[in-house]
This record gives C-alpha cells, sequence and structure tokens, in this order.
C-alpha cells in the first residue's frame, strides 16, 4: 500500500539533464596556451571546456593547400614570372608587342581564375 503512495512522488536527486554529454577529447596544451584560454574563458564567465566548446562550434577551420590548388598557385607564379619577362620586353621592343602578350595573358589569368573557383 505505501508504494502506491509513493509511486506519483520523485525519487529526489539531481534532475536528468536534457543533453547528455558522453564523449570526452583530450587536449594538451602549452601553460601559455592554456592561461591564455583560461583568461577568454574567465572575461566571457564560463568555464573552460564551455569556452572550447562554443569556440569548435563557431571557429572555421581552413583546409590544408590540395595538390590540385598547389598546382594553381604554381600556375599563377609562372604567369607573374611572364609579367615580369613581358615588362622588359616592353622598354626593348615597344608597347604594341607588350599590349599584344598583356591581352593573351590576362585572358589566360581569367580563364584560370574563373576555373578554381567554379570547383
Amino acid at each position: 500500500m505505501e508504494e502506491r503512495l509513493n509511486a506519483g512522488k520523485s525519487k529526489g536527486g539531481r534532475p536528468v539533464k536534457k543533453i547528455k554529454r558522453e564523449k570526452i577529447i583530450m587536449v594538451r596544451l602549452s601553460k601559455t596556451d592554456h592561461f591564455m584560454i583560461e583568461g577568454k574563458a574567465n572575461k566571457a564567465g564560463i568555464k573552460i571546456s564551455e569556452w572550447f566548446r562554443q569556440a569548435a562550434k563557431a571557429g572555421k577551420v581552413s583546409p590544408r593547400i590540395s595538390p590540385e590548388d598547389l598546382k594553381v598557385f604554381r600556375i599563377l607564379a609562372g604567369m607573374a614570372n611572364n609579367l615580369n619577362q613581358l615588362t622588359k620586353l616592353s622598354h626593348e621592343q615597344g608597347l604594341l608587342v607588350f599590349q599584344k602578350k598583356c591581352r593573351e595573358l590576362i585572358g589566360e589569368i581569367h580563364e584560370l581564375i574563373a576555373k578554381y573557383f567554379r570547383e
């Protein structure tokens, strides 16, 4: 009979959390990094773990340069070298030759940039 009376009552204790955090990530920091992060968390009025959660959600990580991107950068560097050679050519042979070669090079650059940003 006592069991029926206590059936509607809660057992007491800490309420169950709506979001249960079950996974743990370990991070090694230098003393300087820890001091800096601890200061930022204190300034925000939150714990270090909460600061990390918010930073991880809001942060943006740039991917490493892919081999394809590296290839594009090498091509652009080569084009910059060509532009320097064209400048020298304009001083030696005149502006008409320089203008023609510059237009060709600018066309190539525009195609390369358009291809790069389409992907």
